[in-house]
């Protein structure tokens, strides 16, 4: 099946990876609309000056069958961006957000009234929980569970083989590894992946879930302090304070550019092979929080060092590295090392002006409400 340009949906198309994927979409000739609530923990300012004056702009919620009604008037591909994310106490709020809208989305759909020919939906590295591992007690990769509270308290931070108790080593994360997901975020990000593959076929409408690694890059909000590593470390560095790094700061995570993450968005849209199917988009390549952190302080020129905490998140995961090979076969790989992603990431915050810096009220609420321990 060729693909035609056409008018695609956004929701989520203020916020970090839609609005590159708005850009993206209409430099390739495609008509736009924008469905987004501008959450004021996000978008305090309001509707930020990114938003293509090209696009068609709705500032509505998923979760309102109105306003997801008059967003998928006359679109033909829904790229569904939109998403409560982070460690916050707000339970309830990831699967309102999460599954809910979705799960309003294809209500809607379920109608019959609208033409949608195919749906990518962000998904996320989260429904792993922890990551895959070799040990030499077995030729097949090992799955540990979530880490134990326990041996956490007691700075016991790697994950010990789940069959004979010994030391692991890391190893590629692929889409058939089983999803252990424990923490809120997680567990609705899970559910919103299967209830769209799920409810696309009932609707005959093909699906395309993406898990995404961790995504950094411009645009990424400087006043959520609870989700985006990347903005949360440069608002404290810029501000001569010593980013916090949990546990040893020796864990490991799978960082992505937002370009690629766009591209990735728009790749399996066009190619008629990528449907009903699930793909991580990620990068394949380990960076511990340590050296990020110090990457981001290199780049700004400040001479902080990372804060070693010896804290902890219950849920975080010790090492998670995606396996790209499933999408890589198809023609798409993630081409931007972190280096120069991050030198973008800095530059556009350093153009920003003097920025606040939001993490230290937040690390006390999270204290409170126990998401933080130590």
């Amino acid at each position: 099946m060729t693909f035609f340009k056409g008018k695609a949906l956004v929701t989520g198309g203020a916020g970090l990876i839609g609005s590159h994927l708005t850009d993206l979409l209409i430099e390739r000739g495609y008509q736009v609309k924008i469905l987004d609530n501008l959450e004021p923990q996000t978008h305090p300012q309001g509707k930020p000056a990114w938003v293509p004056k090209e696009a068609e702009f709705i500032q509505g919620d998923v979760r309102c069958r109105q306003d997801m009604e008059k967003a998928l008037d006359g679109v033909r591909f829904v790229f569904h961006q939109a998403a409560f994310g982070g460690f916050t106490p707000e339970f309830s709020k990831y699967f309102d957000v999460n599954v809910g809208g979705t799960a309003r989305l294809f209500e809607v759909l379920g109608t019959g009234k609208y033409a949608v020919e195919k749906i990518v939906v962000a998904s996320s590295l989260a429904v792993y929980a922890e990551g895959a591992y070799h040990c030499g007690c077995r030729e097949n990769l090992v799955f540990p569970p979530v880490r134990a509270l326990e041996p956490l308290k007691r700075k016991i931070w790697e994950p010990l083989c789940p069959h004979c108790q010994a030391e692991l080593t890391p190893a590629l994360t692929d889409e058939c590894k089983p999803r252990e997901a424990e923490t809120p975020y997680a567990l609705s990000k899970e559910f919103e992946e299967r209830m769209s593959l799920s409810a696309g076929k009932q609707l005959n409408i093909p699906v395309v879930a993406l898990r995404y690694g961790v995504t950094y890059g411009p645009r990424q909000s400087l006043f959520n302090p609870y989700t985006g590593v990347a903005s949360i470390f440069s608002t404290r560095i810029l501000n001569q304070l010593s980013p916090l790094l949990y546990e040893d700061g020796e864990q490991t995570r799978d960082f992505v550019y937002v370009k690629d993450v766009a591209e990735a968005n728009l790749f399996v849209m066009e190619n008629p092979s990528a449907a009903n199917v699930v793909f991580n988009v990620a990068t394949g390549r380990p960076t511990s929080i340590s050296d990020f952190a110090e990457e981001l302080i290199r780049l700004y020129g400040k001479t902080v060092k990372p804060e070693i905490s010896g804290q902890f998140r219950w849920g975080d995961v010790r090492h998670i590295v995606l396996n790209t090979e499933k999408l890589a076969k198809l023609g798409f790989k993630a081409r931007t090392p972190l280096r120069e992603g991050l030198g973008h990431f800095a530059a556009w915050i350093t153009a920003q002006g003097p920025v606040q810096e939001f993490f230290s009220k937040a690390y006390d609420h999270l204290k409170q409400n126990r998401l933080i321990y130590g």
